[in-house]
């Protein structure tokens, strides 16, 4: 049995939130190897079947642990690194396993290291595409409007915010 099937929503740990289109079978190499064919806004992902649910697609967040991700959210940020290039490796590597609790924590500790002094232009791109990763997913696993969740999300940081000692 597959981990998905077509029509299946699913969050792919690099690109976000898409859905299982087809399944298709491609010879890589002069092996045939069945891959899951997902749409990510405008771009096709085949990723191979075998292993897929271990290392590259999960279901969405459900509703319930959205309650986790707001916690996440609301509380103070980290302190991230002044050094930019200690700083690029911090963020690199909690957004290495691809899970949205690490994005949240990015969007959190780069929020409040941007609200402390403006953000260079690899901070602030890690800062967009992080956030927009976890938009689309809230967007999709609580059926609200992309406005609404932008709102709650700043509100949430908003909270964090003023929760952090100065």
């Amino acid at each position: 049995m597959l981990p998905f099937q077509v029509g299946d929503k699913v969050v792919h740990w690099s690109y976000g939130p898409g859905e299982i289109i087809q399944l298709e079978e491609k010879s890589l190499s002069g092996r045939m190897t069945l891959y899951y064919v997902v749409q990510v806004r405008d771009l096709t992902l085949w990723v191979p079947v075998e292993g897929a649910d271990q290392h590259s697609l999960r279901p969405p967040t459900s509703i319930g642990e959205f309650e986790k991700i707001f916690k996440i959210l609301r509380e103070p940020g980290e302190k991230l690194s002044d050094d930019r290039y200690e700083r690029k490796a911090q963020l690199t590597g909690l957004l290495r396993d691809g899970t949205l609790e690490s994005v949240c924590r990015a969007i959190r500790d780069l929020s409040f290291h941007g609200y402390r002094k403006k953000l260079n232009d690899f901070d602030a791109a890690i800062l967009e595409r992080a956030r927009k990763f976890l938009l689309d997913e809230w967007k999709i696993s609580l059926s609200v409007p992309l406005s609404d969740a932008e709102h709650q999300l700043e509100l949430l940081l908003e909270e964090g915010r003023a929760a952090t000692p100065n």
